[in-house]
Parts: structure tokens; C-alpha cells; sequence
């Protein structure tokens, strides 16, 4: 099954990783479960530098659910920009989306995925409303629009 990103969202966050030798799997390119694992770093960094990891807060985020559509195959050496974009912010949720491509090849999307995302008091396990300041950083997005 193919997840559609949507054309309406927010670009938050924008960062470089390196491909590692330990990424690849015997078939000479990034393992799939590595593809989650920039998406995770991606994610936790932003939320960073919102003054907002899990480990140092009350409430934070979760993953409800995530996917991945490869296009085209990441090989090492190399670097990885990771686009994280959101959007369709409701009461305690909220959709993120990233877009993966080699440093060297701007523009070549190599893998795109997403997640729900929700809002949690981690002590009581349930989901709490946004906070406000988020909930203004996921939402700005006008109809049919990508803001960058």
C-alpha cells in the first residue's frame, strides 16, 4: 500500500545525516529500517530544538502510526537531507511528514514518509490537547500551499 503525502503542509525542520557503512544491508544499500530511523532522528532533533524531548518533559510526543514508499535506493558514502514537514493538527494529533534525498542530488526524492503523531502526559499514558505554541507551529499551512 502507497501513502500519499499531501500537497498541504509546513515545512519545520531541515537536516543532514550521514549514510553509515552499518546502514546498508547485504544488498548494497540502506537497510529499510534505517529509512525510520533518520525519520525518528529527524523527528526527536526538531522537537529538540523546541526546548521539547521526551526524556526532560511531562508530555511530549508519540508515533500512533508510521510508513515509508521508497523511490530510489540511498547508498553509502553519502548524506541524507531529511525535510520534515506537518500538518492537520486536531485536538491532541497531529500528521508529519518527511522527505528523504541525497545531499549531493537536490531535488531527488529517494523516500517519503509520515506519522501521526499525539500529544501525551507520559506519567498518566493518555493523550492531552496540543500545546498552543505547537499547535500554531503545525497549523499556518494555507490550502494547497507547502510553506518553506
Amino acid at each position: 500500500m502507497k501513502f500519499e503525502i499531501p500537497e498541504r503542509k509546513k515545512l519545520v525542520y531541515e537536516m543532514t545525516l550521514p549514510i553509515r557503512w552499518g546502514d546498508m544491508d547485504a544488498m548494497g544499500h540502506v537497510n529499510n529500517a534505517s529509512y525510520f530511523r533518520y525519520m525518528e532522528t529527524c523527528r526527536i532533533d526538531w522537537m529538540g530544538s523546541l526546548g521539547s524531548l521526551p526524556h526532560n518533559q511531562a508530555q511530549g510526543i508519540l508515533i500512533v502510526n508510521a510508513f515509508c514508499n521508497f523511490y530510489r535506493a540511498l547508498e553509502y558514502p553519502g548524506d541524507v537531507l531529511l525535510k520534515m514537514y506537518c500538518s492537520d493538527p486536531a485536538r491532541t494529533t497531529f500528521e508529519t511528514w518527511v522527505t528523504m534525498q541525497r545531499s549531493d542530488q537536490p531535488g531527488v526524492i529517494c523516500a517519503a514518509g509520515g506519522a501521526t503523531t499525539i500529544w501525551v502526559d507520559y506519567a498518566l499514558q493518555k493523550a492531552q490537547p496540543l500545546p498552543d505554541h505547537l499547535r500554531a507551529l503545525v497549523s499556518d499551512a494555507p490550502a494547497g500551499k507547502v510553506i518553506e
